[in-house]
């Protein structure tokens, strides 16, 4: 049977390119269970070994520094070894790392196993495969698609972040970090099975893609080595070194992260904690930042499609900015109306800043290269996650509260927002050194 024949009669049924979303949906939720445990986790650890907040916080920004440098990588090695087989690793990765700290009795252990493998595990999970993903296997809804991946990380709050504070509170952290190993070895089967690199391996188009199956773009790649994969992702970060648009889309990003991942992913709820709040409860706001995120992110990635991505980013930046500058003087032992509305709008724009950023990225530098370029990227937004992590636990040991760390981190959005207006609009003016 044709290639022609077979996506024919595949168009008659639910397009693989469906099937493969899901399962990546699935990949990047098991990344985000790690994600959202972090938080949850230092006031245990605290207490469990005597470890300081900033050894603690240490950990957490080694695992952000791998995670974000690993994503060009592990794009690059998409490119070279296929995205089922790095994905497949990524979550072994994630399991080792996260299985063996239920033996750790050391805190340089817990950099290595939270640091160094989560980290390279989750930075091969990051958002850089969802991108990959969506640019490869749609044409039609891409930016819906990704919006969607996107939201993998506020799904992953909202269904982790209240069980694993419940099973600590009930059994102790080891169960939790032990129930995240298992499920990331059970979905590499599913992996497997379902992922395959390119429409084209199963006789297909991407969804909504008329063009003929052979004509598809990077099909043809023969180099099959990590030293030339690496290679690749150096190379392009070069080339992109001399744009003005990478250093905007990357300062922007690193602003993002030290707002989300760095501050508050992991200072949320020990900063709750100083304040009287419950770790149960505390989970359960950061569950409705997962809620309202799902919607803002998917209607990011709609809107995406529709609307100039800079506006967006100037708008989502500006919100947030707000937001954190409004926390620390609401933030208090009981939730109140003021709180809520504040965590609903860190919900609606927590990743729905990645949509526009990614499709900033493809337009500007083109889909494969752009793929690679968003890693970069993306390791910015990690790295300002990192430093944000580390910088807020030395300014809450300093001052005796977070309120300085939110503060500015606040005024750091308020930038990123007017930064946003100034991306290139054209490829010509973007490549222009």
């Amino acid at each position: 049977m044709s290639s022609v024949a077979m996506s024919s009669k595949a168009s008659r049924r639910l397009h693989r390119a469906w099937l493969v979303a899901g399962v990546t949906f699935l990949v990047l939720l098991a990344s985000a269970a790690f994600r959202s445990s972090v938080g949850l986790l230092i006031v245990p650890f605290e207490e469990d070994f005597g470890w300081s907040r900033s050894a603690i916080s240490l950990a957490v920004s080694i695992n952000l520094v791998f995670y974000g440098v690993t994503a060009p990588f592990a794009a690059a090695l998409m490119e070279r070894f296929g995205i089922r087989n790095i994905a497949a690793l990524a979550l072994a990765l994630i399991a080792l790392g996260t299985g063996l700290t239920i033996f750790m009795t050391q805190a340089w252990q817990l950099a290595v196993l939270w640091g160094v493998l989560v980290g390279l595990g989750t930075g091969s999970t990051a958002l850089v495969f969802g991108a990959l993903v969506a640019n490869r296997w749609f044409v039609k809804h891409r930016g819906l698609v990704m919006g969607v991946l996107g939201a993998a990380w506020a799904t992953g709050s909202l269904v982790f972040l209240p069980l694993f504070s419940n099973v600590i509170g009930s059994f102790g952290w080891r169960y939790a970090s032990f129930g995240i190993a298992v499920m990331c070895i059970a979905l590499i089967p599913l992996v497997w099975v379902v992922i395959r690199d390119r429409p084209k391996d199963v006789g297909l188009r991407p969804y909504g893609s008329t063009e003929d199956i052979t004509s598809e773009e990077g099909s043809q790649n023969t180099t099959h080595s990590a030293i030339s994969a690496a290679r690749a992702a150096l190379t392009t970060l070069a080339f992109a070194a001399k744009t003005r648009a990478f250093w905007l889309l990357a300062g922007t990003f690193f602003i993002c992260g030290w707002t989300t991942n760095g501050i508050i992913s992991t200072h949320f709820v020990p900063a709750t904690h100083d304040h009287g709040m419950g770790a149960t409860t505390a989970a359960g706001l950061l569950a409705l930042v997962g809620v309202f995120d799902i919607i803002g992110t998917i209607g990011s990635g709609w809107l995406t499609d529709r609307v100039n991505p800079r506006l967006l980013l100037g708008i989502y930046y500006g919100l947030r900015g707000v937001a954190l500058i409004a926390l620390p003087v609401i933030l208090g032992p009981e939730i109140d109306p003021p709180l809520v509305l504040v965590m609903i709008l860190f919900g609606l724009d927590w990743v729905a800043t990645v949509p526009p950023t990614a499709t900033l990225c493809r337009e500007i530098y083109g889909t494969e290269r752009g793929s690679i370029i968003f890693g970069w990227v993306f390791a910015a937004h990690m790295i300002g996650a990192a430093v944000a992590a580390s910088a807020s636990s030395v300014m809450r040991e300093q001052f005796g509260n977070y309120a300085t760390a939110w503060f500015l981190a606040g005024a750091l959005a308020i930038l990123a927002a007017a930064a946003a207006f100034m991306i290139p609009r054209r490829p010509r003016a973007a490549l222009a050194t």
